[in-house]
């Protein structure tokens, strides 16, 4: 074609990069019609899987690199290493493919399987780990300190930090922010996102309060507990020093059903292919917004459906039945949904336990019997002091190691709090009465202060 330049206009690129999102290359605007409650308000919905990668993220790689680059501290020959919960990966990844710059990405086994499948697909090095569905500061074996760890060892690897880094928000300040504002023409009265890194909602929502102080700018976050990757919950948000409250014209909360439930809406009444944290969002959105003449919304999508089918089989197991046998039809086994319920029930105040008031009863005169059910190697790095380690997969054959009185008061703990739960399951099938898993595990009794010890 002897073409040499970008052309928005014909859709001609020199290379993908090019098609990163600009004012002048919009992810698109879509009004909703059959979700929204209102007769007057208007609420558009921003599709930020039309990035070249997939994802709102893709703006956040691009910039944090190029800011990397134009400071000298990102040069030929260096790696990428970034703490992930998957879309900022998947962006640095293939920003990175482009650009030469290999990446290592320690993440949660809680992020969905398809995020880290593609991940390796792409080329990452992933290092998986029993850290929480979005990474915490602070956490001892957590991916963030992995990945804090690998940088100041390893001077090959460059961290650009995407929980601190100004350049995140900065990448929303110079894409996002302009093209809401060119494709309303001006007209956005609230702009709403999830609540993640917070790179989104405070540089975009500075470039429009820039343009209009009016402009209501407001977020939105899970349930504690949630099951959302990429968004973080208001515990988890004190985490990330990109959140600024102060900012924002108002905050809401979103549970899981809510969410996955307007996710399910989106795709069969609109026939937008949105992720579950666009249904959050949207949610938020409709709690947030009222129904008024003049009203024009615009609420961000990070990402598609595809890349979490495995959520969708934990979260609608009756039109997903997940692995069947060769002439089952009978979908997913009563025993499997059950489980999964008795699972989620154990949230409850009498089968859990907060950091805080277990570090309140370990120094009590009757103190609960702390079981670890980590690896040996992350008990011996660090742990709750006077805690005893039985790991998950060993409390059957050393169950004779447990109390004989079946009332004693036990509390099981793990890295996350995810895995605590099962091992709770198992001690009452035994008949422990008194048998609670400590929420957030010993990452959040870290983050929270809390004495522990090392071997």
């Amino acid at each position: 074609m002897g073409m040499s330049t970008n052309d928005h206009t014909l859709r001609v690129y020199d290379s993908i990069i090019g098609l990163l999102s600009s004012e002048d290359n919009p992810t698109p605007l879509v009004r909703l019609h059959k979700v929204v409650p209102f007769s007057h308000t208007q609420v558009f919905a921003k599709l930020e899987w039309y990035n070249p990668f997939g994802a709102v993220k893709d703006r956040v790689a691009a910039n944090m690199i190029r800011d990397a680059e134009d400071r000298g501290v990102l040069e030929a020959g260096k790696k990428l290493v970034e703490a992930t919960s998957g879309n900022t990966g998947l962006g640095l990844a293939m920003v990175g493919n482009a650009k030469g710059y290999a990446l290592r990405t320690p993440l949660s086994l809680a992020i969905p399987l398809e995020k880290r499948t593609v991940l390796r697909f792409f080329g990452a090095d992933l290092v998986e780990l029993d850290d929480s569905l979005c990474p915490a500061p602070g956490a001892p074996e957590g991916a963030i300190a992995l990945a804090m760890e690998t940088a100041d060892t390893q001077p090959d690897f460059v961290l650009l930090n995407q929980y601190e880094n100004e350049a995140n928000p900065d990448s929303h300040y110079r894409t996002t922010g302009p093209e809401i504002w060119k494709q309303t023409q001006g007209t956005v009265t609230h702009f709403v996102a999830g609540l993640g890194t917070c790179g989104t909602i405070t540089g975009t929502g500075k470039f429009l309060k820039e343009q209009r102080d009016a402009v209501q700018v407001l977020g939105v976050h899970p349930e504690d507990g949630h099951d959302i990757p990429g968004v973080r919950s208001l515990r988890q948000l004190s985490q990330t020093k990109l959140f600024r409250p102060e900012q924002y014209d108002g905050t809401t909360e979103v549970t899981n059903r809510e969410a996955f439930d307007l996710c399910l809406r989106l795709n069969r009444e609109e026939s937008i292919i949105a992720g579950p944290s666009s249904g959050m969002a949207l949610a938020g959105a409709l709690k947030m917004v009222p129904d008024e003449p003049g009203n024009v919304v615009v609420v961000v999508f990070p990402d598609n459906v595809f890349k979490y089918a495995s959520s969708f089989q934990r979260h609608f197991p009756y039109i997903c039945p997940g692995d069947k046998k060769d002439g089952d039809d009978s979908g997913p086994s009563q025993a499997d949904i059950f489980l999964g319920e008795m699972m989620e029930n154990l949230k409850n105040p009498h089968d859990s336990v907060r950091v805080k008031e277990l570090n309140e009863q370990l120094g009590s005169t009757e103190k609960p019997l702390v079981i670890d059910v980590r690896p040996p190697d992350f008990y011996e790095k660090n742990r709750i002091p006077g805690s005893i380690n039985i790991p998950e997969d060993d409390l059957a054959k050393r169950a004779s190691e447990l109390p004989s009185d079946r009332d004693a008061a036990i509390v099981m703990v793990c890295g996350i709090g995810k895995f605590s739960k099962s091992t709770v399951l198992y001690l009452k099938s035994m008949g422990y009465r008194n048998a609670r898993s400590m929420k957030g595990g010993i990452n959040e009794w870290v983050r929270k202060g809390f004495a522990t010890e090392s071997s």
